[in-house]
C-alpha cells in the first residue's frame, strides 16, 4: 500500500472516529447492562426451558458486540500498534473467548451434557469478566469528578453492599421457597463485604450455591476494596490510574509513598491470590478422614471458601457453629453420612489460624516479608532489618495473640481440660486468640466462657488487627503509638521515638482522633442498643457489649444474640460493621468540610486537665 492510499484511508477513518467511538460506548454500556441482567436471572431466578433458550440464544450476540467494539477501536484509533500493546490483556481474553465460541460451534453439539453445562458456567463467567473490563474502564475516569478519595472509597463499599443485598435476595440465593428479607440480605451483605462475620441465618443451611458464592466474592472484594481491584485491572489493561486511585491505594494499603502505590497493589494482589490457593491446599488436607465429604468437588469447594474467609479475616463458616461444631450428618443437609465434630481437628485449627494471622498483618508487611524479591534481598543481607511499620506490625501481633492465648488458657482451663488434652488447650487457646482480633471463626463457645476472659476479648477486638490489613478495629499500631505517646508524656519526653526514627506529631494526632471517634462512636451505639435490647429476656448488657464491639472489630464473634437483635439493634450492628470497615476517620475525613489552615497563631491557653 503506497503512502497515498494509506493518508486517504486515515483520514477518512478520522473523519468518522468520534461517530464511531461513541457507537462503541454506546453498546458497550447497552451490552453490559444485558449481560448483568442475564447472569442474574440464569442464576438468581428459576426459569422455564423456553427462557433459558432465548437468553442462550442472546449470549452470543453480545459477545459479537465486545468483539466488534475491540476491533473497531483498533482500526480507528489514531496508533492501532501501540493500542493493541497498552490492550493486550482485553485482547487476548477476546481472541480466547473467540476460539471457545467456534469450538463450541463446531464440535460442541457432539459432546456430553454434563461438559456442555460446564461450558455454560465458562460463558457466564467470561460474561461477568467483561463486564468488570467495562466497569474498569469507567472506574478509572474518577479523577474527572471533584469527590474526595475517602468518600470515593466509602461509597465503593456502599455500592458493593447493595448489589450484594440485592444479590442475596434472589430465589435462587436460598434453599427453598422463600427469600432472604431486605434486613437480614443487608444484614449479611454488610457483614461479608466488611469481613466481619456476624450472622442472622446459618449460612452453610441457609443459602444455596449461588448465595455462598455471592459472599464469598463479596469477602474477597471487601478485604482488599473495590477500588483496588478496579485499579488492578486497570494496571493490566494499561487504561492508566489516576492521581485519586492512587490516592485511595495509598490509604488502603497504608503505602508511604503515592508513586509506588499501583505497583505495590499488583504484588500484594498476587500475593493475596497466591497466600489464599496455598491456604486452600493445605485446609483440603487438613479435614480429617471422620468429615465424609459428599463428593471431591464439594471437598475442593470448602476447602476454598474458608481459605478465602480466613485470609480475608471474613469469619464465615458452612458449618453451623464455625470450627465449633460437633453434630452428626443428620443434623445438616449438606454431608450425607459421618460425624461432623470440628472442635477437634486441631490441625485444621492451626492451618486456618496461620492463614487469619498473614491476613491481619497488613499488606505492606506481606510484601516485604513474602514478595520473592524481598526474599532474595533478605537471604543475600539477613541482618538487615524490616521497615518500622512492618516491625511494629509483627511486634504487636504477636504480643497480642500472647496476651489473648494465656488468658483463655488460664482462665478457662476447666472448661479446656474436660475434653482436651495439655497441647490441645494450648493450640485451643492459640486458635481463639489469634480468630479474636479480627477473624470471626471459634472453636469454643463464647456463651460459656467467664466473664474476665470475655472482657479480654472484647479489648482485643477493639484494637484489631494491623493497618492496611483485612482487618478492623482502631489498629495494632494506633494502640501502639497511643501507648508510647502516654508513656512519653508521662516521662516529659518531646518527641517519641522509634528505632532512631522521630514519630511525628501528625501520626500522633491520627492515633488520638481514631481512637476518640471510635470510642464515642462506640458508648452511642452501646446507649442505643441498651435502650432497644435489653427488653428481651435473651439478652443482657455483657453479651449486647461483645456483639457492638465485635461488629466494630469486625471480628465477626458473637454469644449467640445475632439472631435475636430487633430491627433497630440490627441497624445500630450494621452501622458499626460499615464505619468498622471503613475506618471512623475516613469516614469523618469523608464527610467534613475543607479547612483552610492560617499561617497566625493565637496566644496560648492553660486549661486544667487530670
Amino acid at each position: 500500500m503506497n503512502t497515498g492510499t494509506k493518508d486517504f484511508i486515515n483520514q477518512w477513518l478520522l473523519k468518522y472516529q468520534t461517530s464511531v467511538f461513541r457507537y462503541e460506548r454506546i453498546s458497550a454500556i447497552v451490552a453490559s447492562t444485558l449481560s448483568i441482567v442475564f447472569v442474574i436471572f440464569e442464576y438468581g431466578f428459576y426459569l422455564e426451558q423456553t427462557d433459558e433458550h432465548f437468553i442462550r440464544n442472546i449470549v452470543p450476540v453480545l459477545f459479537i458486540i465486545y468483539i466488534s467494539n475491540y476491533a473497531l477501536r483498533t482500526v480507528f484509533t489514531n496508533y492501532r500498534l501501540e493500542f493493541i500493546k497498552s490492550t493486550w490483556f482485553e485482547g487476548a481474553f477476546l481472541s480466547f473467548i473467540t476460539l471457545l465460541g467456534l469450538f463450541h460451534f463446531f464440535v460442541g453439539f457432539n459432546i456430553d451434557r454434563e461438559v456442555n453445562q460446564v461450558y455454560q458456567h465458562v460463558v457466564y463467567a467470561a460474561l461477568t469478566f467483561l463486564v468488570m473490563i467495562e466497569i474498569t474502564k469507567v472506574s478509572v475516569l474518577i479523577s474527572e469528578y471533584k469527590v474526595k478519595p475517602s468518600t470515593t472509597f466509602i461509597f465503593s463499599f456502599i455500592i458493593l453492599i447493595l448489589f450484594g443485598a440485592f444479590c442475596l435476595m434472589l430465589p435462587k440465593a436460598t434453599i427453598g421457597e422463600s427469600s432472604l428479607n431486605f434486613l437480614d440480605a443487608l444484614f449479611t451483605s454488610v457483614s461479608a463485604s466488611c469481613v466481619t462475620g456476624l450472622a442472622v441465618v446459618d449460612t452453610g443451611q441457609y443459602f444455596s450455591e449461588q448465595g455462598q458464592l455471592v459472599i464469598l466474592l463479596l469477602a474477597q472484594l471487601g478485604g482488599i476494596g473495590i477500588v483496588s481491584f478496579a485499579t488492578f485491572f486497570a494496571t493490566f489493561m494499561s487504561q492508566g490510574v489516576s492521581l485519586k486511585h492512587k490516592t485511595i491505594i495509598q490509604d488502603v494499603l497504608s503505602s508511604e509513598d503515592l508513586s509506588s502505590a499501583t505497583g505495590l497493589l499488583r504484588k500484594v494482589i498476587l500475593l493475596t491470590l497466591g497466600i489464599e490457593t496455598i491456604g486452600a491446599i493445605a485446609i483440603f488436607f487438613a479435614w480429617e478422614d471422620s468429615l465424609q465429604f459428599n463428593s471431591f468437588t464439594q471437598k475442593v469447594l470448602y476447602s476454598i471458601f474458608h481459605s478465602v474467609s480466613a485470609f480475608c479475616n471474613a469469619g464465615f463458616s458452612l458449618f453451623p457453629d464455625s470450627l465449633n461444631t460437633s453434630i452428626t450428618a443428620l443434623d445438616t443437609t449438606r454431608f450425607d453420612t459421618g460425624i461432623i465434630d470440628l472442635r477437634h481437628m486441631y490441625g485444621l485449627h492451626m492451618v486456618i489460624g496461620i492463614i487469619i494471622i498473614f491476613g491481619s498483618f497488613g499488606f505492606t508487611t506481606i510484601e516485604e516479608i513474602f514478595s520473592p524479591a524481598k526474599i532474595k534481598d533478605r537471604l543475600k543481607n539477613p541482618w538487615k532489618k524490616y521497615s518500622i511499620g512492618t516491625s511494629i506490625s509483627l511486634y504487636s501481633t504477636i504480643i497480642l495473640i500472647l496476651v489473648g492465648m494465656i488468658t483463655v488458657f488460664f482462665l478457662e482451663i476447666d472448661s479446656l481440660r474436660q475434653d482436651r488434652s495439655f497441647v490441645e488447650s494450648i493450640i485451643a487457646s492459640f486458635f481463639q486468640s489469634v480468630t479474636t482480633r479480627t477473624a470471626g471463626f471459634n472453636s469454643m463457645d463464647f456463651g460459656s466462657m467467664k466473664p474476665p476472659t470475655i472482657l479480654v476479648m472484647i479489648f482485643l477486638m477493639f484494637i484489631g488487627a494491623a493497618p492496611g490489613s483485612t482487618g478492623g478495629g482502631i489498629k495494632s499500631s494506633t494502640f501502639y503509638l497511643l501507648l508510647l505517646s502516654s508513656i512519653g508524656i508521662i516521662r516529659g519526653q518531646e518527641r517519641i521515638v522509634v528505632r532512631k526514627r522521630t514519630i511525628s506529631d501528625e501520626n500522633i494526632k491520627r492515633s488520638y482522633s481514631i481512637f476518640m471517634f471510635a470510642l464515642i462512636y462506640n458508648l452511642l451505639a452501646l446507649f442505643i442498643l441498651s435502650i432497644t435490647e435489653l427488653e428481651n429476656p435473651k439478652i443482657e448488657l455483657l453479651p449486647l457489649i461483645f456483639e457492638q464491639i465485635s461488629a466494630f472489630g469486625t471480628a465477626g464473634l458473637s454469644m449467640g444474640i445475632t439472631s435475636e437483635l430487633s430491627s433497630i439493634g440490627k441497624v445500630v450492628i450494621i452501622l458499626s460493621m460499615y464505619i468498622g470497615r471503613v475506618g471512623t476517620l475516613t469516614l469523618a475525613l469523608a464527610l467534613s468540610s475543607t479547612v483552610n489552615t492560617n499561617s497566625y497563631q493565637y496566644p496560648e491557653a492553660h486549661v486544667m486537665v487530670g
